[in-house]
């Protein structure tokens, strides 16, 4: 079943593509979203005691207050805030929906999904890359031991876990996997922990280095995997420590092969080609919006600086409707006055 063409419509519901969505409906142009998960299902995925490493107002999107307990919003609060915000502007959001392909015909884009096809003037791309994890590409990578996601610790108290990894996902891991009583060993390619290692983070996990209490492993790289152990290559040569579960937190990739198949171009250096003040792709017509924009350099967008795209992305689409520019924002009345 097709239905009813839109004017935008918005792959990903995580906050970017939410933002985009509200901005298109705060200017007169009809949205949908369509997301292969859960509302917000990056944040869905992280560790269940994450605190956001910003503000709540640097978070904020469709001119809604995000009131939180405490200086910095946490998980949970983000979920119920992006919830409540696809709420209080009724967003047309289709979940545990995957975009199977995207093709031109005439003036709409068509866009087959596991549930049907939907119309569009334009798609904007706001997939994140959460979904995609580097992997470290050796063998065992594929036992049921390893992950390259990391919720809680609990699942591996009284383990031998190897973390692999040397920025904030890896150090929070392995300070909280040290703190529930499993025996933790950080394994970093680098000589150091990552510089951009949140700087309440760094101090911590560098005394319970230094204390022994978390043995690191710098220079040094998983080689294979095997039920029981690990082998490692490190700077005096190759050795294996005692393994029951191994996190893998090496960072994350957009999907790049979905980009390629939408026929968006790729730099040599693994950034999509794009118009910075548009968000437009070399596609006509295809946008992308947050932080699958800066291809494999993740640290450049955040939700803080890719929600801007929102009101770019509205403002092209309304001039090559012919449309006049967005109505000032206002902010809504009346919001969240449901509990939570």
């Amino acid at each position: 079943m097709i239905l009813s063409p839109v004017e935008l419509l918005v792959v990903g519901a995580g906050p970017v593509g939410l933002a985009v969505a509200i901005e298109a409906s705060r200017c007169g142009l009809s949205a949908r979203v369509v997301e292969k998960g859960a509302l917000c299902n990056t944040l869905v995925g992280w560790p269940a005691s994450l605190v956001f490493f910003s503000t709540p107002e640097l978070l904020e999107i469709g001119g809604l207050p995000f009131v939180t307990s405490g200086p910095k919003p946490t998980r949970r609060e983000g979920l119920v805030y992006y919830r409540k915000a696809a709420a209080r502007y009724a967003l047309d959001v289709r979940l545990y929906e995957r975009v199977l392909s995207v093709s031109r015909q005439g003036d709409l884009f068509r866009v087959a999904t596991s549930k049907g096809s939907h119309a569009a003037r334009r798609v904007v791309v706001a997939t994140g890359f959460f979904d995609t994890p580097n992997l470290l590409g050796v063998p065992g990578e594929d036992l049921p031991k390893v992950s390259h996601y990391y919720r809680e610790p609990w699942p591996y108290v009284g383990t031998d876990v190897l973390v692999a990894g040397g920025g904030n996902s890896a150090a929070e891991a392995a300070l909280e996997l040290h703190r529930t009583g499993a025996r933790v060993t950080l394994a970093v390619r680098g000589e150091d922990l990552k510089a951009g290692v949140k700087y309440w983070l760094r101090p911590d996990v560098e005394n319970r280095i230094r204390e022994g209490s978390v043995r690191a492993l710098f220079r040094t790289v998983v080689t294979r995997i095997e039920e029981g152990r690990v082998a490692l290559e490190g700077p005096d040569g190759p050795f294996e420590v005692a393994n029951d579960f191994v996190l893998a937190l090496t960072g994350y990739r957009p999907d790049f092969p979905f980009l390629r198949a939408l026929g968006v171009d790729v730099t040599p250096e693994g950034g999509p080609v794009f118009d910075p003040e548009t968000m437009e792709t070399n596609v006509p017509g295809i946008h992308l919006a947050g932080v699958v924009a800066g291809g494999v350099h993740t640290g450049r967008l955040f939700i803080e600086n890719g929600r801007h795209h929102a009101a770019a992305i509205a403002r092209h689409a309304l001039a090559a409707l012919g449309r006049e520019g967005p109505r000032p924002s206002a902010r809504p009345i009346g919001l969240f006055q449901d509990s939570e």
